[in-house]
């Protein structure tokens, strides 16, 4: 699906936007269109300016070449502290230094820059662990991603809803009980639920091939689990539920993630049986070798959804199935995304088709959003093979990390264990953000970790530098008596990457992609670092001049602060 068209009512005029609109509503009359026709671009060059208008579409309509059409627009417009240029057939706009700095550092300051008033319900389904086993590093995009983009959400006015929707049900838990009633150990349970269980698993497909009766007995577990009977299957499972939830949440916590809904697939149980009744009821459903099927080549799916086994039991796509419709009885969400790693890809779009096929208009707003893997030396990660690096000790292994590059570098810092838990987890989770969603990841500590280049390191630093002279200067930034043209053209590469951030937050919004932020803060970053280290800004014998520069680092301060907040990354004070 692709993502609708912002309200333009909804869209801000925060930093560069604020020009946009301008030229935007200057331009559209000229070639008889409407102002929200007109989507301005960035000059291939620099040089030409912060916009840049395509000629191509609207030519034709004029009877001139585009650029012609180019040429004599740039000598009709008149925008006050913008100047228009043609180049070929790219109309190119270049904002006043002075002007763009009153606007920029006015506007990125605030917490609320580049927000709007959308007004949309959007569902972010994300995280989703399974039950009975550890958290992996596998398990981090889904996590950070969809926080992400709900918090993007968040700052777009959107009503987000944010489910956490757990691997709490299926036959691999017949398979776990099986394992637990014949190898279980309650010691060890108690000790280390989470690493017992993950043993147990194992142990049950290393033995499987050459036990018969422990697949028997796994299916048997699993019909007593779905009977919806009050027996010591359930009780066991029950348990085995509240002691992952514990482990879940310490990682959540150093997150910073929080869910309004943790609902697993078992939460749906009691909706299968109307669920597979509606099915029915829409004509879609038809039995194969005694299971219950929906052909989907009338949507061009060769293989069909399997809704119902042929021993009765339901399926990962029933219970999905399930889900939405009770999503959509209950919110009326305006979209409901699935944050889900591609190899999914597949099942999604059967669990869409069969909405389709059965009329549900609301199956358009459910979109999958899918993502790479992250990679390391041994390659892919496999649960059932055992091989398991837990998020926990990635987490783990980089704070350790980061507190011995603390120790190095400031060892009389008095925090160093907290401010090391900032730089990890940020540092991994910004690594994370700042690659493309659907290419893979490499995991790299160096890379991860570094307090130089693309890194969250970098970021966190700049932000800290940036404390570090305010507080020196023993005042705060003076904004009612702030002269832009003192800092305008000095500042004029930062208020460039300042007022951009707006339209990369709705365009990673729409797009589905937090890399689009990520990338817009390392240009502020960099272009930040150039600033501070080309312009002294204390002891200056002119006061106006330090307080223009003091009003620009608040601001590379505070927009560094609120655009790694959307991504979920603290900033320490000091580094």
């Amino acid at each position: 699906m692709s993502p609708a068209p912002l309200p333009e009512s909804a869209i801000p005029e925060d930093g560069l936007d604020h020009f946009a609109a301008r030229i935007t509503a200057a331009v559209a009359p000229l070639i008889n269109q409407q102002a929200s026709a007109l989507q301005l671009e960035r000059p291939r060059q620099e040089e030409h300016g912060e916009f840049s208008l395509p000629c191509f579409r609207f030519a034709a309509g004029t009877g001139e070449k585009p650029p012609a059409l180019a040429a004599r627009l740039a000598d009709a417009i008149e925008i006050a502290d913008v100047e228009a240029s043609a180049v070929g057939p790219f109309l190119n706009f270049r904002i006043a230094s002075t002007a763009m700095a009153q606007v920029v550092l006015a506007d990125a300051g605030r917490e609320d820059y580049g927000s709007a008033k959308e007004g949309l319900t959007s569902i972010v389904e994300f995280s989703s662990p399974n039950i009975a086993k550890p958290m992996h590093v596998g398990h981090m995009r889904t996590t950070v991603i969809g926080a992400a983009l709900a918090r993007l959400f968040d700052h777009l006015g959107h009503k987000v809803i944010r489910i956490n929707h757990l691997g709490d049900w299926g036959a691999q838990f017949g398979k776990l009980v099986a394992a637990w009633r014949r190898w279980g150990s309650e010691e060890s349970l108690l000790t280390d639920p989470i690493d017992h269980l993950l043993k147990l698993y194992v142990r049950y497909h290393e033995e499987e091939e050459q036990d018969p009766t422990l697949g028997e007995d796994a299916k048997a577990a699993f019909q007593e689990l779905e009977s919806g009977e009050d027996n010591e299957t359930r009780k066991t499972w029950i348990r085995f539920t509240q002691e992952s939830l514990k482990e879940f949440q310490k990682v959540y916590d150093r997150f910073g993630i929080s869910f309004d809904y943790l609902r697993g697939e078992s939460w749906y149980e009691d909706k299968l049986e109307g669920l597979l009744a509606w099915l029915d009821s829409c004509g879609v459903t038809e039995e194969s070798d005694g299971a219950t099927i929906v052909d989907l080549t009338s949507e061009d799916i060769k293989t069909p959804c399997l809704v119902k086994t042929a021993h009765g039991t339901t399926l990962y796509a029933t219970r999905d199935l399930a889900a939405a419709r009770s999503r959509w009885d209950e919110f009326s969400f305006d979209q409901s995304l699935y944050v889900v790693g591609a190899e999914q890809t597949l099942h999604f779009q059967q669990f869409f088709a069969v909405l389709r096929r059965c009329g549900a208009d609301w199956a358009s707003r459910l979109e999958h959003v899918p993502f790479g893997l992250i990679r390391l030396a041994e390659g892919k990660l496999s649960t059932r093979a055992g091989r398991v690096i837990s998020l926990k000790e990635v987490l783990d292994r980089a704070v350790e990390l980061a507190l011995a590059a603390v120790e190095e570098k400031n060892p009389e810092l008095a925090n160093k264990e907290e401010v090391a838990e900032i730089i990890g987890v940020g540092a991994t989770m910004f690594h994370d953000l700042k690659h493309q969603r659907q290419k893979d990841v490499v995991f790299d500590w160096k890379e991860v970790l570094s307090f130089e280049g693309d890194t969250g390191p970098y970021l966190q630093y700049t932000y800290a530098r940036c404390g570090s002279i305010l507080r020196k200067a023993g005042k705060p930034a003076d904004r009612d008596n702030f002269d832009s043209s003192l800092v305008a053209e000095e500042s004029r590469e930062l208020c460039i990457a300042l007022g951009r951030l707006p339209q990369a937050i709705r365009e990673a919004a729409q797009k589905r992609e937090p890399m689009i932020v990520a990338q817009a803060l390392l240009r502020i970053g960099a272009a930040g670092n150039v600033y501070y280290r080309e312009n002294r800004v204390l002891g200056l014998e002119d006061p106006a001049q330090e307080n223009a520069r003091l009003v620009v680092l608040e601001t590379l301060r505070n927009t560094l602060s609120m655009g790694l907040g959307l991504l979920g990354i603290r900033c320490p004070e000091e580094m």
